[in-house]
């Protein structure tokens, strides 16, 4: 029984990717509706790719307040459970804070480094970057900025990650 329903969780969530990718009923309600509600039972299955989309989808879309912090947790779920896109996407929120999480650098660098060290290219490369322009609290370290620049070169074509909030964005409209 428990395989059966880890194989139906599986395609609830291949179902709700294809759907939220599909380029028919662009900005529909109903469609983001049905993509959301499926996201939603694929993250209470525990899906921790489901649980990093659903949450992005409520932080970035949620209609309230408690939409947005419920999205916040689930995203940080899905980072703490070892997900590159949801820890490179934590970082990013405590890099610039919300209402849900107050700006924290130290939080974000840690975030970032764990993102990268999973293989995501974006966070290598925010690391490279701060490091070269002393951001984040980091000192100007060329070093370690080109230790961060040959960690993304060495990432596997593959395994990469999603680069930004905006490539995800425009699979979520």
């Amino acid at each position: 029984m428990l395989r059966s329903a880890q194989v139906f969780t599986q395609f609830e969530y291949r179902l709700a990717s294809r759907l939220m990718q599909a380029p028919w009923l662009e900005g529909s309600t109903h469609k983001r509706r049905l993509t959301l509600h499926l996201f939603r039972r694929c993250a209470n299955a525990g899906h921790v790719d489901a649980l990093s989309t659903y949450g992005l989808m409520l932080f970035r879309r949620g209609q309230s307040a408690r939409d947005k912090a419920r999205g916040v947790r689930c995203v940080v779920q899905a980072a703490e459970a070892g997900h590159p896109e949801a820890q490179y996407q934590v970082g990013h929120i405590y890099e610039h804070g919300c209402t849900q999480i107050a700006r924290r650098e130290d939080r974000a660098v840690t975030w970032y480094a764990r993102a990268a060290e999973a293989g995501h290219v974006g966070a290598a490369q925010r690391l490279s970057r701060a490091f070269d322009h002393g951001e984040l609290g980091l000192p100007v370290d060329p070093e370690r900025s080109r230790h961060w620049c040959l960690a993304d070169s060495e990432a596997p074509m593959p395994g990469r990650q999603m680069t930004s909030v905006s490539e995800q964005a425009s699979v979520l409209q």
